[in-house]
């Protein structure tokens, strides 16, 4: 059984990201609003990686998948 936090700290920490309170409220100000008509892990900014990351978060409903979910919320404002 997975017991690991699966907040927005440690989804940043998990995407290589600064996972500090201020450099995730500007990662959100630098890269809100993404377009209603793209989804989450196609925005521009994400690697290879990280747009794989976010995209098998969701598609199988991991763990990560509500707080992913949150941050596809506040990227687009």
């Amino acid at each position: 059984m997975d017991t690991s936090r699966h907040d927005l700290t440690t989804l940043f920490e998990q995407l290589g990201l600064a996972a500090d309170e201020a450099s995730i409220a500007q990662f959100i100000v630098d890269h809100s609003p993404i377009p209603g008509d793209v989804l989450l892990w196609e925005a521009s900014f994400w690697n290879e990686s990280q747009a794989r990351f976010l995209k098998q978060g969701i598609e199988e409903d991991s763990d990560w998948a509500e707080i992913i979910d949150h941050l596809d919320a506040w990227l687009r404002g």
